[in-house]
C-alpha cells in the first residue's frame, strides 16, 4: 500500500518537478509559478460553436464557460489533476472565472458512446429508489474488491440529485454522492446524458459535494451547451437501418452497461490531486498557488 502511495505521489509531481530541473536558479515557488503559467498559456480556451470530433455533435459555448480540446484536456487531467493517462475524451468545459489550478475549480468532461439508439420507453416505469438500493449493493461489492487490491474503500452515499429525464430534449441527468475512504469531503458525481440517433453524449462533472450549489446554478447552462447535429438527433432514428442499444435509461443511471457480449463497463471517476500535496507536507504552498484566479495565473 505504501509503495502504491509513493508511486502515485511521484506520478503527480513528475510534470512540474521535471520542469523545475530546467530552472534550478529559481525558488520552489517561482519554479511552480513558471510551470503553471507556461501550461496555462498553452491551453487553447475556446467559446462559441465547437464541432466535436466525429461530426455527430456540437457545442454552443457561452462566454461564461470555455472549452478545451482533447489534447489540452489531457494536460489538465494528467499534468494538473494527477489522473493516469490513456483516457481520451472529446474535450472539457470549465467556468470562465476559474482555472484548472484553482482549488475551487470544477469541470465537465465530454465523451460519446456510439452503442446504438437508447429507447426511453421505460422512462416513467423506473423506480429510482429501488435502483439506488441495487447500486449501493454493487458499490459495496466493488469496494470489497478494491480493498483486497490495496485501495481505499468506496461508498455510494445516495442521490445528490434524483434522476430526471426530459422527454422533449431527450436529456437525462442525475447526481450521486460518493465517499472515498476517510476523506473529509465527499465526491460529487454529477452526470448528464444526451440521447442521440446512434449513441449518447456523456457529460460528467468533476467536483466535490461542497460545490453542488454552484453546479446546480449552472446546470441549465451546461444542459444547453451540448446537442447532436441534424441527422444524428434522437428524432432522426430509423428503425429500419439503425441499431438499438442493448440497454435503457436505467442502465445509464446505474453506471454500467450490459452489452451484447455480456461485459460490464464501469464508470471512470477523474480526481484532482490537491490532497496529495498535503501528504508531502507542502500543502500550504500549493493551497496558496492553487487559489489564484485566472487573472493571476
Amino acid at each position: 500500500m505504501k509503495i502504491k502511495m509513493i508511486l502515485a505521489i511521484c506520478c503527480l509531481l513528475l510534470p512540474w518537478l521535471s520542469f523545475a530541473e530546467t530552472s534550478p536558479e529559481l525558488t520552489e515557488q517561482e519554479q511552480y509559478e513558471l510551470w503553471a503559467n507556461t501550461l496555462w498559456n498553452s491551453l487553447d480556451r475556446q467559446t462559441g460553436e465547437i464541432a466535436l470530433k466525429g461530426n455527430v455533435a456540437k457545442l454552443q459555448v457561452p462566454d461564461d464557460f470555455y472549452y478545451l480540446n482533447p489534447a489540452d484536456t489531457e494536460k489538465v487531467l494528467v499534468e494538473i489533476w494527477g489522473n493516469p493517462p490513456g483516457n481520451p475524451s472529446l474535450g472539457m468545459l470549465f467556468p470562465a472565472d476559474t482555472t484548472p489550478f484553482d482549488a475551487e475549480s470544477w469541470g465537465v468532461t465530454i465523451d460519446y458512446e456510439q452503442e446504438g439508439y437508447v429507447s426511453d420507453k421505460d422512462a416513467n416505469d423506473i423506480d429510482y429508489n429501488e435502483l439506488l438500493t441495487q447500486m449501493k449493493s454493487d458499490t459495496r461489492d466493488n469496494s470489497n474488491a478494491r480493498v483486497e487490491q490495496g485501495y481505499e474503500p468506496i461508498e455510494l452515499v445516495g442521490w445528490a440529485a434524483a434522476p430526471f429525464y426530459n422527454a422533449e430534449t431527450h436529456k437525462l441527468y442525475w447526481a450521486k454522492e460518493i465517499k472515498f475512504g476517510n476523506a473529509d469531503t465527499n465526491t460529487l458525481n454529477y452526470n448528464i446524458r444526451v440521447l442521440g440517433r446512434k449513441g449518447v453524449l456523456v457529460l460528467n462533472f468533476i467536483a466535490s459535494m461542497d460545490q453542488k450549489a454552484i453546479i446546480d446554478s449552472k446546470l441549465d447552462n451546461v444542459l444547453n451547451i451540448a446537442d447532436f447535429n441534424e441527422g444524428s438527433q434522437y428524432a432522426d432514428f430509423d428503425p429500419e437501418i439503425d441499431e438499438v442499444a442493448a440497454y435503457g435509461l436505467g442502465a445509464l443511471v446505474a453506471g454500467k452497461v450490459v452489452a451484447k457480449t455480456g461485459l460490464i463497463a464501469g464508470l471512470i471517476i477523474f480526481l484532482k490531486k490537491f490532497g496529495i500535496f498535503i501528504v508531502l507536507g507542502i500543502g500550504a504552498l500549493f493551497k496558496k498557488l492553487f487559489s489564484r484566479k485566472k487573472s493571476e495565473v
